[in-house]
């Protein structure tokens, strides 16, 4: 598993939900629908929902629901 899909999937362990600008503020990550993309393809389940911003936009704010039966990451 990829240096960047480590960093977000211990964000979502230990943190919680992240958003596109966490990930790029805190782990130069600008494409962070892609890395959740892999991270459900490793088999982790990830909701997202969309919440507004003061600006009144709105932006995807994922949570881990439920971890991959095995996940590469602990192991590596």
């Amino acid at each position: 598993m990829d240096t960047q899909n480590k960093q977000i999937l211990h964000h979502l362990r230990t943190k919680g939900p992240i958003t596109a600008i966490e990930a790029l503020m805190n782990y130069n990550c600008f494409r962070l629908a892609a890395r959740i993309h892999d991270l459900k393809e490793a088999g982790h389940v990830i909701h997202s929902v969309n919440t507004q911003v003061e600006s009144g936009k709105y932006i995807a704010q994922y949570s881990l629901i439920k971890e991959a039966a095995h996940d590469v990451a602990k192991t590596s």
